[in-house]
Order: structure tokens, then sequence, then C-alpha cells
């Protein structure tokens, strides 16, 4: 693929078998860093996050398009492994982050992969359908995860965690943020894909922030 030819491994810098020997090498030793320095619970986290996305997630961007989907379950997985960490468990607003990054990869991933969706099948990678379908489901894993989002958001606003203000500057971010995916749901191109793409990088900090600065503890 063109748009991952210069990595290491790729361009032939790192021979497989040494990136293999890393790889595992690192995952070890950092759950056992985490088990013993931090959290047992964060620990398990981050080896179910590694094992899932590359024994399922990987193999399965070779055979369906719903590798996004499983993709999704252990890209969310940071903030709970940071919640897990820091408090050595899961509550309900871990989980509401946890949701949050999961809904937003689908927009996010959906722009780039129609970005490189000619890179994407000459490496063999089914991450959209080969059907007539395709622009029916990219446009129902753009919009509907974006309409979720936007009202996931303004749940802190109704526990009372945060002043008033967050919701009007979280609906701002994920009207905007919706506004783009819509564009892009109505007429595809790389133009409109690039600007979601845009926008789904800017969206989370400027959300978290909101949150953090509006936060009532």
């Amino acid at each position: 693929m063109r748009r991952t030819a210069r990595r290491p491994l790729a361009a032939g810098r790192l021979e497989a078998s040494a990136g293999l020997a890393l790889g595992v090498t690192l995952a070890g030793l950092g759950s056992v860093l985490l088990s013993v320095w931090v959290t047992v619970l964060a620990s398990t986290l981050a080896m179910f996050t590694v094992f899932a996305y590359l024994l399922i997630y990987t193999p399965l961007k070779r055979k369906s398009p719903a590798c996004t989907l499983i993709g999704a379950i252990p890209g969310a997985m940071p903030p709970l492994i940071g919640w897990a960490g820091s408090s050595g468990h899961l509550c309900s607003e871990a989980w509401l982050l946890y949701g949050i990054l999961f809904l937003w990869q689908f927009p996010h991933f959906m722009a780039i992969a129609w970005i490189y969706r000619n890179d994407y099948q000459r490496a063999g990678f089914r991450v959209l359908p080969v059907t007539d379908r395709r622009c029916a489901i990219v446009n129902w894993m753009t919009v509907l995860p974006l309409l979720v989002i936007t009202l996931l958001t303004l749940f802190p606003t109704f526990s009372g965690h945060v002043h008033a203000i967050y919701a009007l500057g979280a609906l701002f971010a994920g009207a905007v943020f919706l506004y783009h995916g819509s564009v892009f749901a109505l007429q595809k191109s790389n133009q409109r894909a690039r600007r979601l793409l845009l926008a789904s990088i800017a969206y989370l900090p400027v959300v978290f922030a909101i949150l953090i600065f509006t936060s009532s503890k």
C-alpha cells in the first residue's frame, strides 16, 4: 500500500522476524510492568487489546468489512486501561469514554477507507464492501454513529458533573462533525472524505478539552 510503503517493515528496513520479536517483547514487558506497578486490571485490559487487535481484527481485514466493527472494540480500550490504571476499577464514566471513542472510530475510518479504497483493494484488504451496497453501508457507518455520539456526549451534563456550557460546546462540536459526515454521505469524494477526516481528528481533543475545563469536580 502506498500509504504504508515507507514504514520500516514494508520498506524492508526491518526484518519481519525482528519486528515480531520486538513486538512480543514489548507487549510482554508492558503487561508485566502494568501488572506490577499499575494494576492487574489495566494489564489484563491491555493484553486483551493486543490479542484482539492482532489475532482477530488484523486477519479479518482480508476477509470481511466487519473488521471495522471488530477492530473498534480494542481500538476504544485506551480510556478503560487508563481508568483502570488510575482507580483500579471501571465505572460508568469509564464506559462513557469507551463508548465515545468506540463510535468515533467509524466515521474516522470510513473517511480513511474511502480515500485509500483503491490502495486497500490492491493490498487485498476488504475494509469496504465490493458490492453495490458499498455506498449505503459507508453512509450508515458514518452518519448513524455520529448521531449517537452527539447524544452520548451530553450524558455528563445530565449527571451534574459538568457545567451547562459543556452541553453547548459538545453540541457544537458534534454538529460540525455530523455536518461533514452528512456531506460526505450525500456525495462521495476524496475531498469531502478528507474534510471528514480532519473533523474527526479535531473532534475528540475539542470535546475532551471542554469536558475537562467545565468539570465541576
